[in-house]
């Protein structure tokens, strides 16, 4: 098997070198066809670039799932102002360990992909913002920036072409919300890690007030295959609105959880039964949720046809986000996790707007009260009416992603529930 697992399903292409130590050095990037693609991109115009990210059709992987070649577009053309990439690297969703394993072992990748974005979009000033308690992986990232500062990668005269470009790993410390990408540039500005009202929009008015595009970790380590190989090499995988591989982090109730590179549109059932090697202790599937804890939870039915793109994802009644597959189980409480989901986000607020500093905060309790054998009916009918009032009236959508767990776990595991207020255990 690979690192830790692997399958023959699996296209490998931003996760290739997983788990192979030599792959983290400049060298032994450089043997494996590593800056190529920034060489090449240093030979195009800025624009041909951006055309050619545009064309492979990769979308962002942080969760949103935007075009990221037309978000690049949206940087301004003649503006003398500075202009800043900043690569979203503090990874915090529960279910989500596919950026720290892209940080730890292939840091140049990354690296070359920030060098190539800052290169399209014309920035002279890259932050890479790292979660804290990434303490090993973040080490790895440092040593590779020192390296590839002497080997001239980065620097005043990249690779000789006479442009600059300045890259700082910047460590935050500890808040989800910073993740939010306004509130990552808010923190980054030395405030408090709250997000913006938007617009203005980061490509007009982002880091120190001046135009913007924020990348996630693995969007960027896509980048110079793409530019390397071709936007028509790129869309040989995955469907075409959602072309490419992605990253699926699998945890929970399977034999074998792990990170898997797949093309999207790769089904579900598949990834669950085949790649991850079924559902542990021969037990029935009960639920899973795709895009980490943040979006609706799916059924076992609904996993039957469900395909692990954008769109696939989306018709099967929830959201592919940052493809992080937490699957569940018969014996498990569903109750008692959407608890734990809703007090993570309770904790995690940073309580700028009402609905989520009082909501996340109220649910939490509700849900406790069910799960100490204290409920009633009409508490049901509290959450679905709280959380529909959380659902689009805040800055960010940390109030959203509570509602969604929520809604969807009454909607679908209602049984749960009511074992509960009639007093009984769930899986007793």
């Amino acid at each position: 098997m690979g690192y830790p697992y692997s399958h023959a399903s699996e296209v490998s292409i931003i996760s290739k070198h997983f788990g192979d130590p030599d792959a983290r050095t400049l060298e032994g990037w450089k043997k494996r066809g590593g800056y190529e693609g920034l060489q090449k991109a240093l030979q195009m115009g800025p624009e041909e670039v951006i055309e050619l990210v545009k064309d492979s059709g990769l979308r962002g992987r942080g969760g949103a799932g935007f075009p990221t070649g037309l978000k690049w577009s949206f940087m301004p053309k003649d503006s003398k102002k500075p202009h800043y990439l900043l690569c979203n690297a503090d990874e915090s969703e529960p279910g989500t360990f596919k950026d720290r394993e892209l940080l730890r072992w292939a840091p140049h990748q990354l690296i070359e992909g920030c060098a190539i974005g800052a290169y399209a979009i014309g920035a002279e000033q890259i932050y890479i913002y790292c979660r804290g308690e990434f303490f090993e992986a973040n080490q790895v990232l440092a040593k590779a920036v020192e390296d590839a500062y002497e080997a001239g990668i980065l620097g005043q005269d990249v690779f000789g072409s006479g442009k600059r470009i300045e890259l700082t790993v910047h460590a935050g410390a500890g808040a989800y919300i910073c993740g939010e990408e306004t509130g990552l540039m808010n923190s980054l500005e030395g405030r408090r890690g709250e997000p913006r009202i938007k617009p203005p929009f980061p490509a007009a008015a982002g880091l120190f007030g001046l135009p913007t595009t924020i990348n996630n970790v693995e969007t960027l380590s896509a980048i110079p295959h793409i530019v390397a190989k071709g936007s028509d090499w790129y869309r040989k995988w995955g469907t075409e609105d959602s072309p490419g591989t992605k990253l699926f982090c699998v945890s929970g109730h399977v034999r074998r959880p792990g990170n898997y590179e797949l093309p999207l549109g790769f089904p579900l059932k598949e990834l669950i039964n085949e790649v991850c090697g079924g559902v542990v202790d021969g037990n029935a599937l009960k639920a899973v949720i795709p895009g980490g804890s943040s979006v609706p939870i799916l059924s076992a039915d609904q996993v039957e046809d469900c395909l692990l793109s954008y769109e696939g994802v989306q018709e099967a009644g929830s959201m592919l986000g940052c493809a992080s597959v937490i699957v569940m189980d018969e014996t498990t409480d569903v109750v008692h996790q959407v608890m734990r989901m809703s007090s993570f986000y309770a904790h995690e607020s940073c309580g700028q707007c009402t609905p989520c500093r009082e909501g996340t905060a109220w649910v939490t309790n509700i849900l406790k009260k069910l799960l100490a054998g204290k409920g009633t009916e009409e508490d049901l009918t509290t959450l679905m009416e709280l959380t529909d009032q959380m659902t689009g009236t805040t800055i960010c959508v940390l109030s959203d992603s509570v509602a969604a767990p929520v809604q969807s776990s009454i909607k679908y595991f209602r049984e749960d529930y009511q074992k509960l207020i009639k007093g009984g255990e769930v899986n007793g």
